[in-house]
């Protein structure tokens, strides 16, 4: 699956700290696989909870399920996921909010489910729930400092979601499950984890496309007011 990524650059010029960053992320993609150093996308995705005011026509068989246009807003939860894009495994939970604590609790799965690992390769944004300090409002010292040695923390550039391939997952839950009305969290979590279970039991991966050498040509550009030499990266 390639990334859409000339759809989502709606930003101004780029700059080396970006490029940086973003180059570290591409060449950990580049990486073999290996066990040890499992390199995991995580992220976290809100999803509105929203229900019938009245109650919707029984289908019939060769005729699209109605709905009524009017629904009502319960609320919201979150789901939260990563994907390993080598081995197609995928973890995902929801939780009614996405804190620290739950950040917490899904590091600690994940840390559970790659018992052999001597770091996991965590990618993520920079919100401020995404660091070892969570660990340590929820954990004894000891617990947390363990927990933390666990991951390396590898995050993506601001306004860079589409560098996190979980946002590819992401699109895929979103088109086969929450692209309809869904009352509770509860009815949520058992759909969409179940799809995910799934997913992850078919270990369908993502053939990532976006290298190195395709940034410094696609982006040249950019590149080239960071530094002129790199214009000969440009495409001829």
């Amino acid at each position: 699956m390639k990334p859409h990524v000339q759809q989502t650059w709606c930003f101004g010029a780029l700059t080396a700290a970006f490029l940086a960053q973003m180059e570290r992320i591409l060449a950990l993609y580049a990486l073999p696989y290996d066990p040890h150093y499992p390199v995991i996308c995580y992220d976290e995705r809100p999803c509105v909870l929203i229900g019938d005011t009245l109650v919707p026509a029984a289908m019939q068989p060769g005729k699209p399920r109605k709905q009524h246009y009017e629904y009502e807003k319960l609320g919201s939860c979150a789901l939260l996921a990563a994907i390993e894009p080598l081995t197609g495994k995928r973890l995902a939970q929801v939780h009614p909010q996405r804190t620290k604590r739950e950040y917490t609790l899904f590091c600690q799965a994940l840390a559970a489910q790659y018992p052999n690992a001597i770091k996991i390769r965590l990618v993520q944004d920079n919100l401020n729930t995404h660091n070892a300090s969570a660990f340590y409002e929820h954990l004894p010292a000891e617990d947390a400092f363990a927990l933390a040695e666990r991951f390396e923390f590898i995050y993506t550039p601001k306004s860079a979601s589409w560098l996190n391939m979980i946002e590819c997952e992401f699109a895929v839950i979103s088109r086969l499950c929450l692209n309809r009305r869904i009352p509770s969290i509860q009815t949520l979590g058992r759909e969409v984890l179940a799809l995910f279970n799934e997913r992850s039991a078919k270990a369908i991966k993502i053939n990532w496309q976006f290298s190195i050498q395709a940034a410094r040509t696609k982006l040249n550009s950019h590149y080239t007011k960071v530094h002129p030499e790199n214009e000969k990266y440009k495409e001829t």
